[in-house]
């Protein structure tokens, strides 16, 4: 009597007809990680993640030295701050256009592709600026106010952004993920 209840439930668990090859497509439907709810949810995870890092390089690695005069000709470490600016500005570029994809895959976050286009416009030519040492006030106001912009997007679209600043080794090693 307990060997018959202990018996294999794969048939029991299986409504008559339907046949194994369905109950694997069930299983699978609701195991997989790629519903479209999913995602959503998964594209304003990483919308937020691209945003807060491009926001974290361009202040700690941009905008700061800039505003301490670190990029002046004859400013002490000026070469070292103008190379880390020309990958924080490649880096952003990168994170920015993740970012841009990751907005199109959200119905929400849509609304936030037209500033990140204009964000990743503007820094087409910002990394070669700055490692060349020509970049003015103007060129780092334009680009903090489309990193502003992003961020704005984000939380319009319930998606707070907020800077996190990547290692050297990460502008180093490029956009990563």
């Amino acid at each position: 009597m307990s060997t018959a209840a202990c018996g294999s439930s794969d048939k029991a668990a299986t409504p008559r007809g339907a046949g194994n090859g369905a109950a694997e497509v069930a299983d699978a439907v609701a195991a997989s990680p790629t519903s479209s709810a999913e995602k959503r949810k998964f594209a304003k995870t990483r919308f937020v993640a691209d945003a807060a890092l491009a926001a974290g390089a361009t202040y700690q690695w941009i905008v700061k030295p800039y505003k301490a005069g670190k990029f002046k000709k004859g400013a002490k470490g000026r070469k070292l701050a103008l190379v880390k600016a020309g990958l924080a500005g490649a880096f952003t570029y990168n994170r920015l256009k993740a970012a841009s994809k990751n907005a199109k895959a959200d119905p929400l976050l849509s609304k936030a592709v037209a500033p990140l286009t204009a964000g990743i416009d503007s820094l087409k030519g910002l990394a070669t600026k700055l490692r060349k040492g020509e970049v003015n006030d103007s060129d780092i106001n334009n680009f903090q106010k489309n990193i502003t912009g992003i961020k704005g997007a984000g939380k319009d679209a319930g998606a707070p952004v907020k800077d996190k600043v990547p290692s050297l080794s990460d502008l180093r090693g490029g956009a990563g993920g």
